[in-house]
């Protein structure tokens, strides 16, 4: 599947951001060959499993212009690489504890020339700054996820929607999310018709905050 998967379901993409999605392939089948990020089989299904997917997020929620996102457990930069080419005016922060993931990252984000996108080499805890949302692709347990992102979202909102976390999962969530009545879930098949997604789901969990 090539990057033409993507353009029924966002149609509003500039010849820009056309060429940096097609420049993703090249730029991971590179990198992937000498430090592997990404596996065999999903490296050939890089728009569906790992672009596409990346960009459900943005089915579900829009970035303002200047808002901050952080992509908790990065890996190869999915989702944040994605979005960040759908939202060049959103600055979005990339971090993962493994140094490896965040040079791939790196060299990707310098290919593309990016500049509303930082990598970090760090585990999440150890960040001082604060962001609208916190997005990732299923690197814990919800309960664990929101332990390590504590104090991490801003309390003042600039989206219609409460700051909070956006997290690609899939399969059953029940008892993962039984103590989070507040946590939002979307079918990414309501969005995308491709059988990948018939499990796959986001899930929105706003911040709470006391008094």
């Amino acid at each position: 599947m090539n990057v033409d998967l993507i353009y029924p379901y966002f149609t509003t993409l500039t010849d820009h951001q056309k060429e940096l999605f097609e420049a993703l392939e090249l730029l991971y089948k590179d990198w992937n060959s000498k430090i592997n990020v990404v596996s065999r089989k999903d490296i050939d299904e890089l728009y569906l499993r790992h672009v596409l997917h990346s960009l459900g997020i943005a089915k579900i929620q829009q970035f303002n212009e200047g808002s901050q996102i952080l992509d908790v457990g990065t890996g190869g930069g999915f989702p944040g690489i994605p979005l960040a080419i759908l939202f060049p005016e959103t600055q979005f922060t990339l971090v993962d504890a493994i140094g490896k993931k965040i040079k791939v990252v790196q060299e990707v984000i310098d290919g593309l020339e990016l500049k509303n996108v930082k990598a970090i080499h760090t585990r999440v805890e150890d960040l001082e700054d604060q962001f609208d949302f916190i997005v990732s692709r299923a690197v814990a347990a919800m309960p664990t996820f929101v332990r390590w992102t504590k104090g991490k979202i801003k309390k003042q909102s600039s989206h219609e929607r409460r700051n909070g976390i956006l997290y690609l999962k899939g399969g059953d969530l029940t008892e993962e999310l039984q103590n989070f009545p507040n946590a939002e879930i979307f079918d990414l098949s309501d969005y995308f018709s491709e059988p990948f997604f018939e499990t796959k789901k986001v899930v929105y969990l706003p911040q709470k905050f006391k008094g």
